[in-house]
């Protein structure tokens, strides 16, 4: 299976924690807009971004007011992580995993396949980077072929499988 490193997402509850300065540590939730508020440094963009990489704006923005600043991020709770299941399913509708999901687990989400299901031409409509629609099409037998998850058939934060 691939791995992505996991990225932020809004209502993610982050601990932000600076090495022996309690004052500096937070827990925090971030905002619709993917920003966090923290003490001295203010709105940081959290959102679309690793927990490393949060981890060096933040550190680089604290070298300003303390020297060598030790900063750690963990996410604590992932609520942005949805998808959604839509057609021929017995429950379609929007659902919150918190990780990783193949199509496969999300059909067994949304309580499997109808009678009617055309299970060889479901689409997954994924929003690119530039906010683009792409369409990938996945074939059930195809999947039942393949033992390793394809990148492909990895469902990502806000798509929409569709099952006509």
């Amino acid at each position: 299976m691939v791995r992505q490193e996991y990225t932020i997402g809004p209502e993610d509850v982050l601990e932000i924690n600076v090495w022996k300065n309690a004052d500096l540590s937070k827990t925090v939730v971030v905002r619709p807009d993917g920003m966090i508020t923290l003490p001295l440094i203010g709105d940081v963009q959290a959102g679309e971004r690793t927990p490393n990489k949060l981890r060096d704006v933040i550190r680089l923005k604290l070298d300003k007011f303390k020297e060598l600043p030790e900063v750690t991020v963990t996410v604590t709770q992932i609520n942005s992580y949805y998808i959604y299941v839509l057609g021929e399913v017995r429950n379609p509708g929007k659902y919150q995993v918190r990780n990783y999901t193949t199509v496969l687990q999300a059909v067994a989400m949304a309580g499997g396949f109808t009678e009617w299901a055309d299970k060889n031409d479901m689409v997954i409509l994924r929003k690119t980077q530039n906010e683009q629609e792409q369409k990938i099409k996945i074939r059930y037998k195809d999947v039942l072929r393949n033992k390793k998850s394809k990148p492909d058939e990895l469902l990502r934060r806000g798509d929409t499988l569709i099952i006509p």
